[in-house]
């Protein structure tokens, strides 16, 4: 069995380890032999190595021997879809339609709530390992998934998947869930409402769900102008754009996550720059590029609007992993490409828009996103030692172009500690992996013919 990881309650100190800075604006810095302190869950000091802090030295604290280590911010997984982790590599090489109609939306018909409650612990077990500490996800059972965010040790904020085609009974459900969940797992556990897309919600929902999210002081998570086809479809069959359809609907109002926003086209930047302050995108480069979609999501534009831009890596079913250090690399390297500018998207502002523009992503912008007094303690302890990552010139840029998930050594999340050197503390791996793959043949078999939904943008 695994060995539970007990909240620190005489706080945390983590000694000697460099510091990776996150600004608002400007340039990222490495802090050399710095200690972080935490208490309560807490980040109370970030100083120079042996500094006698005001509130005395480590005392009763845990300590993790930072040494030779570089403590990052935990990195934020945008827009996820935890369970999706069980149909891995069981969708490849066919077209978006064929993605939804003839493998995903029938492998999801089979899933049960034990389903989801294996997957999103897998899920949590393998971000955990890659030094996610924070995933925004959307999906169905998701009272499971909240559960497996408690009992791991994660921070989420999680979206019931809702398609209108399900009824008035599960949008009420969404909204039930929310009034259960938001603020549980000792503030861990976030909730959004999520909308699946404007294409298989439609308005009335939409409007009832803005409704929901206005009185409960929520968010929405919802796909939107996932590509450009999908907005010219919206614009065919109802002259509006999908952006234009969550302006009117009050999604945009309510304060809204967009999932990829491949299909942003010019029109829409004002109706998002109108909100930009509650407003954010998830960037997924590499469905987009696996799928042969183009365009890629209008980052310039959007910061350019004001609009916050942050990274994901989407399911699994179609990214294969929940990397987010494989996710921020592929936005730094398409954006580059997309706009033909090598100065463009550089190292601090790839960082920055993981780590800050995922916590505002989130509406978690004042706890998380950057190692400083007052944040949540959320810490990623990366060992840069690696051959792939020598002579390391700048640590910033091993982050953003060389990093590896394997390359994360220690976990904290909310001043305790999930993974420490390589080990995980809250999950028993063995017994999670053989309940997974006990389950996933059923799961995979679509002779039934059923769907969770028909996709037609």
């Amino acid at each position: 069995m695994s060995e539970r990881a007990p909240a620190s309650a005489g706080g945390l100190l983590v000694s000697g380890c460099d510091v990776l800075r996150v600004p608002p604006e400007g340039e990222c810095e490495i802090l050399r032999a710095q200690d972080i302190v935490v208490a309560d869950g807490l980040i109370e000091d970030v100083r120079p190595t042996g500094t006698a802090g005001a509130k005395g030295g480590a005392g009763t604290r845990e300590v993790i021997d930072g040494r030779g280590l570089l403590a990052v911010p935990g990195l934020v997984n945008a827009h996820t879809h935890s369970a999706m982790v069980l149909m891995r590599g069981a969708a490849e090489d066919v077209t978006v339609e064929g993605w939804f109609n003839d493998r995903v939306w029938p492998m999801e018909s089979n899933l049960t709530p034990a389903d989801v409650r294996t997957g999103a612990r897998l899920a949590c077990a393998e971000m955990i390992r890659s030094g996610v500490t924070t995933f925004a996800d959307h999906y169905f059972f998701p009272d499971q998934i909240a559960e497996a965010v408690a009992e791991t040790g994660l921070r989420a904020d999680i979206a019931p998947t809702y398609f209108s085609s399900r009824g008035r009974e599960a949008l009420e459900a969404t909204v039930e869930f929310a009034e259960r969940w938001h603020g549980g797992a000792e503030g861990r556990v976030t909730v959004s409402l999520g909308p699946h897309a404007p294409y298989t919600v439609d308005d009335e929902d939409l409007r009832t769900l803005s409704e929901h999210a206005r009185r409960l002081g929520l968010r929405m998570h919802i796909h939107a102008a996932e590509h450009l086809e999908q907005t010219r479809s919206s614009l065919e069959r109802r002259g509006l754009t999908p952006v234009r359809v969550l302006y009117e609907t009050g999604v945009l109002e309510a304060g809204a996550l967009i999932a990829h926003g491949c299909g942003i086209v010019e029109q829409d930047l004002p109706l998002l720059a109108e909100y930009a302050g509650t407003t954010a995108v998830a960037c997924c480069p590499k469905v987009y590029l696996k799928h042969a979609l183009s365009p890629l999501t209008p980052v310039r534009e959007l910061l350019g609007a004001g609009v916050t831009v942050a990274v994901g890596t989407d399911g699994a079913a179609g990214h294969n992993t929940l990397d987010v250090w494989e996710a921020l690399r592929l936005v730094a390297l398409t954006q580059k490409q997309a706009v033909r500018d090598a100065t463009w998207m550089t190292v601090s502002d790839t960082l920055r828009l993981a780590l800050r523009g995922g916590a505002r992503a989130l509406g978690l912008q004042d706890r998380i996103g950057a190692l400083e007094p007052g944040m949540r303690a959320d810490i990623v302890l990366t060992d840069l030692t690696g051959l792939h990552c020598r002579p390391l010139h700048d640590p910033r840029a091993a982050l953003v172009y060389s990093a590896r998930a394997s390359d994360v050594r220690t976990v904290v999340v909310d001043g305790r500690v999930l993974m420490r050197d390589g080990r995980l503390l809250t999950v028993d791996e063995p017994a999670l992996l053989a309940e997974a793959d006990a389950r996933v043949a059923r799961i995979l078999d679509t002779s039934h013919g059923r769907a969770v939904q028909h996709y037609d943008p």
